[in-house]
Formats: C-alpha cells, structure tokens, sequence
C-alpha cells in the first residue's frame, strides 16, 4: 500500500516495472560496505547509457571514429589519468 501511494504521488507509469523493492535493500544497511560498492553499479549505468547517448547523437550508433576514441579514452587507459578526466575527454 506505502509503496503503491508513493508512486502515485510520483506520477510513475504504470508501464515501468519496479526492479527493486525495499525489502531488497536490507543487505546495504547491514554495515558491511556493500552501499559503496552498489553505488559504483548505479554509477556505472549512468555512464553507459551517457556513453550510449553519445553514439546515438551521431546518428550511427556504430560509428567507428567514435568507437576509436572510446577505445582510446575509456578502455585503454588502464588508470594512467583521472577517470573523470578520460571521460570527459572522450565525451566532449
């Protein structure tokens, strides 16, 4: 019922399926440092779909020289710079 009313206060369409309910979250508040870790993931996710964006604002999602740079900022760097730095670099 909670969650129901909270969603709807939220206007959340009916259409979006909730992955994850709050009973699925006691393990993050158990103290053993899983809350950062879970963090990196949902970090993690908002970069890719960024990255995604990227391609799909060129038109071809399969764009090679956007592709070679990919390479070259993000897979390749191994940590010789900042991450957010590479990053940026890559994105523009």
């Amino acid at each position: 019922m909670f969650e129901h009313q909270e969603l709807e206060k939220l206007q959340m369409p009916d259409t979006i399926i909730m992955r994850h309910r709050p009973p699925h979250f006691t393990h993050i508040f158990s103290g053993d440092g899983y809350a950062a870790g879970y963090y990196s993931y949902m970090w993690s996710e908002v970069l890719d779909t960024d990255t995604f964006q990227v391609f799909e604002e060129t038109g071809d999602v399969f764009n090679s020289q956007l592709a070679d740079r990919l390479k070259c900022f993000i897979y390749s760097a191994r940590g010789n710079r900042n991450p957010e730095e590479l990053y940026k670099a890559f994105r523009g």
